[in-house]
């Protein structure tokens, strides 16, 4: 029988009644034979009533005692979905992070897993018995509590899969696995049977909001297999695995993901010399904020426009630093807008196929809608363009690389 190690987010744990359905989940495959890790998110809305406590003592509170706070989220969890498994009597026992032995470094809010001590889980399972660790946490080498940052629970099962050498590391949560896009823009969307480590952190990295980005890093560098479930509908989900679909039929889209937090800024008139990107882009480092995609046009007098995009919460900062950095730079201007989008094709079969970013780009005119910005890599094509057409492109495009569902598939 396999080891399976089981991640549940906080909507699939919401209630005392979910975190119910959750024990009988867990229970069917301990039944079955196999041995079951369980790591469980806090309560949904349970990690931000924390915060909000935590803000009305203090505006900036310590990032340590902050990490013992909202820790105490999963404890809760684990502690329900333990009492639930018994009730069904399965012997299930609870662990925190610091109990089962994740150690951590010492970067309190967003600490990094160095080590798992997997006696106490092995013992455990050797017992025929369930575990069930809190997710999201570990301990540093100083007995102090540490939380893993956004996405936490998610990089927690990863590692503890890792670490158990798992056959696999499940991932349920509120959707049914990963789509070809989001169903709420293209209801004609597919749930992808398989997809490569490749795709997905392309696909998460571009907006796809299944899985955090670093748990798939972790997954792809431990050879874990991930498979993203529903905890309230059946089926098989969605595997990410390090192999590619042999399929014949497998397309060479695998899926257009898109952002609409972007914004895009223009530096002008600067004078195109060695060292200029960096006199742009070093500032704006500094400044702690991200750049993504970046266009740089060289005009026949010796000037380069520079382009440049970033966060949309981060845009009036970068664009004020820039403006009062344009004298120095020697730019004609400084312009850019808020009001933009990225969207994005992901598949590993352009590697073996030419012509995808032409089609790409004709779809696009066709439907009138202007490119602003285009960036690729091996297996994927961005662009950016008018927020107002983001659902008409993604829509379009889906249905142009042959990625819409048969009738009977959303039936």
């Amino acid at each position: 029988m396999a080891l399976y190690v089981q991640k549940y987010g906080g909507t699939s744990v919401g209630t005392v009644e979910r975190i119910e359905h959750v024990a009988d989940k867990v229970k069917s495959f301990h039944d079955a034979g196999h041995q079951v890790v369980v790591t469980v998110s806090a309560m949904s809305g349970e990690t931000n009533r924390l915060i909000g406590l935590a803000k009305d003592i203090s505006e900036n509170p310590a990032p340590r005692e902050m990490d013992v706070l909202v820790s105490t989220g999963e404890q809760v969890t684990i502690a329900l979905l333990s009492m639930a498994l018994q009730k069904r009597g399965v012997d299930a026992r609870s662990y925190t992070g610091w109990q089962v032995g994740i150690k951590t470094d010492s970067s309190f809010m967003k600490a990094r897993i160095e080590d798992i001590d997997t006696d106490s889980m092995r013992s455990q399972l050797d017992a025929g018995g369930v575990v069930i660790v809190a997710g999201f946490q570990g301990i540093d080498d100083d007995n102090n509590i540490t939380t893993l940052g956004r996405g936490g629970s998610d990089t927690t099962g990863v590692a503890l899969a890792a670490a158990l050498n798992a056959d696999e590391c499940q991932i349920y949560t509120d959707v049914d696995g990963v789509y070809t896009t989001d169903p709420r823009v293209v209801p004609m969307a597919r749930r992808m049977d398989h997809v490569t480590f490749e795709e997905m952190l392309e696909m998460a990295s571009l907006g796809s909001k299944v899985l955090q980005i670093r748990s798939v890093e972790f997954a792809g560098k431990y050879k874990v297999p991930l498979r993203v479930l529903s905890t309230f509908k059946e089926g098989n989900g969605t595997l990410i695995t390090m192999e590619e679909n042999s399929s014949v039929e497998n397309p060479v889209i695998s899926g257009i993901a898109f952002n609409r937090d972007e914004a895009k800024i223009t530096v002008q008139g600067v004078p195109d010399i060695p060292g200029v990107a960096s006199r742009i882009l070093v500032p704006v480092s500094e400044a702690n904020i991200e750049v993504d995609m970046i266009v740089q046009n060289v005009s026949e007098d010796g000037t380069t426009d520079f382009t440049f995009t970033v966060h949309r919460n981060d845009y009036q900062k970068a664009l004020t630093l820039l403006k009062t950095l344009a004298e120095e730079l020697k730019a004609e201007g400084v312009n850019g807008n808020d009001d933009i989008c990225k969207v994005s094709m992901v598949g590993v079969g352009m590697r073996s196929h030419a012509g995808v970013a032409s089609k790409m780009f004709k779809v696009l005119a066709d439907e009138n809608i202007n490119i602003l910005a285009i960036t690729t890599s091996e297996i994927k094509i961005s662009v950016v363009i008018a927020e107002k057409y983001l659902e008409l492109a993604v829509r379009a495009l889906h249905t142009a690389f042959d990625l819409d569902a048969a009738e009977e598939d959303n039936a």
